[in-house]
């Protein structure tokens, strides 16, 4: 969902809406529960009884991941497979261990890869499940730790939880975002194509909730967790720089790296209320390392005493960031003058010319009745204009040049129904014309 252009946007303290996560499989749901993966895809990725397909995994990738979740490699036959057991506590996975052969030259490999990864699909343990994710969808894992004080269980409250997801989803949708280009600050900008991006995305909560992780599949997912990468360590490093300098500069330069007004405030989200949290990437062992990236990333650290460095350097974006000439074409959806003569506001649903779903814009009466009439007959208008940062990129300033474009036949019969199912209200604000 959108927020409406009437309502304040980035930058006016409202949150901006979000992606949602993807379920994680909970206990119950999972692979060995009648369920599949979330997000596992067809074709090769065949799944067999709600598993991988043994035949096309390969052995390197899974010890890969059993090793990042904390499985224990107790030994084996040496050249022929090694043994695995995992990190939970004694009793907890019903004595799980797992035979992983070293390569499919193993005569009996794909028979031991089925037995492992059955004995994975019914193990209860949660670390199971995500090898299982990353074997599925080979993607990269994205982890965030909050450190906070315990409640009376050991737990955090529910409430601080989903302050981390929500810090979580302000991140990947900030390097989402820096993925279709570069500024201090998007607003509404290119917001339907990242939350797109990130539709596949599962996440998982560790115990205790002052952690999550989130997979991010390798295709199409993959530039957004490098682009986050370059990003986090930037930000570092400006916020290092002035708070030992006081100087501000290394925020600008760190924009190239995908550093915005998003991704602070996102950080100030993450941090705020906690002793300290941190970020930390893996990549997809079947992917491998991409171009650009150290092959094990060390997590990225923030403190409370980083947040006004990283409030400054969102409120800098937020002043710095131009606005940007644009020639939109769009569909008026709302008409609205305080009387019948004189300017009057249109709200456009955009079609063409700029990365927003919607933009208000001034019209003179000669341009106002203009676009009244394009509405009446089914037709958008194109109109020239500064998309102004200030609320987020939704209005436009110094309109000229109104003029009704043509549409194929379907567009304009959608425009059509819509004038039809809203002819009171349009009749009501050209009223007089």
């Amino acid at each position: 969902m959108h927020r409406p252009i009437e309502e304040p946007g980035d930058g006016t303290g409202h949150e901006p809406a979000l992606p949602p996560f993807r379920p994680h499989p909970a206990p119950g749901d999972g692979p060995g529960h009648g369920s599949e993966i979330p997000g596992a895809p067809a074709g090769p990725w065949a799944e067999t009884g709600g598993i991988p397909d043994p035949g096309r995994v390969d052995p390197l990738v899974l010890g890969a991941l059993l090793a990042r979740h904390g499985w224990r490699r107790r030994g084996g036959a040496a050249g022929r497979y090694s043994r695995w057991t995992p990190p939970d506590p004694v009793g907890s996975t019903g004595g799980t261990s797992l035979l992983v052969p070293e390569s499919r030259a193993f005569p009996d490999c794909e028979d031991l890869l089925g037995e492992a990864l059955t004995a994975l699909a019914r193990s209860a343990a949660p670390s199971a499940r995500e090898v299982l994710i990353g074997l599925t969808v080979p993607s990269d894992e994205i982890r965030w730790w909050r450190d906070m004080p315990s409640g009376p269980s050991g737990t955090v409250p529910w409430s601080v939880q989903e302050q981390l997801r929500s810090a979580a989803r302000r991140l990947l949708l900030a390097g989402a975002l820096a993925v279709r280009g570069r500024a201090g600050y998007y607003g509404a900008r290119h917001r339907r194509q990242a939350q797109a991006s990130l539709e596949g995305v599962a996440v998982g909560a560790a115990p205790g909730g002052r952690g999550l992780t989130a997979f991010v599949p390798v295709d199409p997912g993959r530039a957004v967790a490098v682009r986050l990468y370059h990003a986090l360590y930037a930000a570092r490093e400006a916020t290092d720089y002035q708070r030992a300098t006081g100087g501000m500069e290394a925020f600008d330069a760190a924009v190239e790296a995908g550093v915005s007004r998003e991704l602070t405030e996102a950080l100030v989200a993450l941090v705020r209320g906690t002793e300290g949290a941190r970020v930390a990437l893996e990549w997809a062992p079947a992917a491998g390392t991409p171009a650009g990236c150290a092959p094990r990333p060390e997590p990225v650290e923030f403190s409370p005493g980083d947040l006004p460095a990283l409030r400054e350097a969102g409120a800098r974006y937020l002043t710095d960031e131009p606005s940007v000439p644009v020639r939109i074409t769009g569909a008026v959806v709302r008409m609205r003058r305080s009387g019948p003569r004189g300017e009057g506001t249109v709200r456009l649903r955009v079609l063409a010319g700029a990365e927003v779903p919607h933009v208000r814009v001034t019209l003179d009466e000669e341009s106002y009745r203009t676009a009244g009439h394009a509405h009446l007959v089914g037709l958008p208008i194109r109109v020239l204009g500064r998309l102004e940062s200030r609320g987020g990129f939704r209005r436009l300033t110094d309109a000229s040049g109104v003029v009704p474009v043509q549409v194929d036949e379907a567009e304009r019969d959608r425009l059509m129904k819509s004038l039809h199912e809203n002819l009171d209200f349009f009749e009501e604000a050209c009223g007089g014309e």
